[in-house]
């Protein structure tokens, strides 16, 4: 993994939002590397039970999203604080779907395994995300990624998978299935007095490519309580992509 060199250009690029960026400076920065995007389609209902009232769906054509998000990160680090080795670099698997709230729809988090304790005792602490610490190993070679966690508190929370893009990169058009599950500037959650808040990112517009992938053991669904149907997932690649996030704020 790579530290330290953190593209701001990134927050030049703006034309691609949905909506502004927020008036407030941002606070932390994070770099996303070998982004697997693996995508199942679920009915809505299956998924309505499981998230927050104050939270609407965001279906597609009708239809909910389940995403079982592996990467790795650099550059996670505070505004004006250096990245530092073994603090600022652990992979993360992330279990979400699509809601909105207003105009302004975002993702939902059922789970959030990392690599680093002090990541998830930090995210659990501030945001009440649903972190869980994980035992996982990367490795990135000759254009595949070699892919493993294990939740330490839940044996059955496991993920394991080999991974690479097979086509060029593009940027998914508004309107089209791969933007509506990749291009997303917001998280919605709860705080710990049961308020819904709204958490901003920005980056630039996602470098996609399509992928293939073997899942060689995937029970994070079910962890969340939830079941994928028994269909081939829409995979998606991304090699890196630099991102901000402001401070969450109270959704009115």
């Amino acid at each position: 993994m790579t530290a330290h060199d953190f593209n701001t250009r990134s927050l030049e690029l703006i034309s691609h939002r949905p909506w502004g960026l927020p008036d407030r400076p941002w606070i932390m920065t994070q770099s996303w590397h070998d982004v697997l995007f693996a995508h199942w389609p679920i009915d809505a209902r299956d998924v309505r039970s499981q998230v927050p009232a104050g939270f609407e769906l965001d279906l597609f054509d009708g239809t909910a999203w389940i995403g079982i998000v592996p990467f790795h990160m650099t550059n996670v680090a505070p505004r004006g604080v250096p990245s530092l080795p073994w603090v600022s670099e652990f992979a993360e698997l992330n279990v979400r779907t699509y809601v909105q709230v207003g105009d302004r729809p975002g993702i939902y988090f059922f789970s959030l395994d990392a690599q680093s304790r002090l990541a998830v005792f930090a995210a659990k602490r501030l945001l009440n995300l649903p972190y869980h610490a994980a035992s996982m190993r990367v490795i990135a070679r000759e254009g595949k990624v070699q892919y493993e966690s294990r939740r330490d508190d839940d044996r059955v929370a496991e993920f394991a998978a080999a991974y690479r893009p097979t086509g060029l990169p593009f940027q998914a058009k508004n309107g089209t299935l791969e933007y509506f599950l990749t291009e997303r500037y917001c998280l919605y959650n709860l705080d710990r007095r049961r308020q819904p808040y709204r958490l901003e990112i920005h980056h630039p517009p996602w470098a996609l490519q399509v992928a293939e992938a073997q899942l060689a053991r995937n029970n994070m669904a079910e962890a969340a309580g939830l079941s994928l149907p028994r269909t081939m997932p829409v995979l998606h690649f991304a090699k890196r992509q630099d991102m901000v996030a402001w401070a969450p704020s109270a959704v009115i």
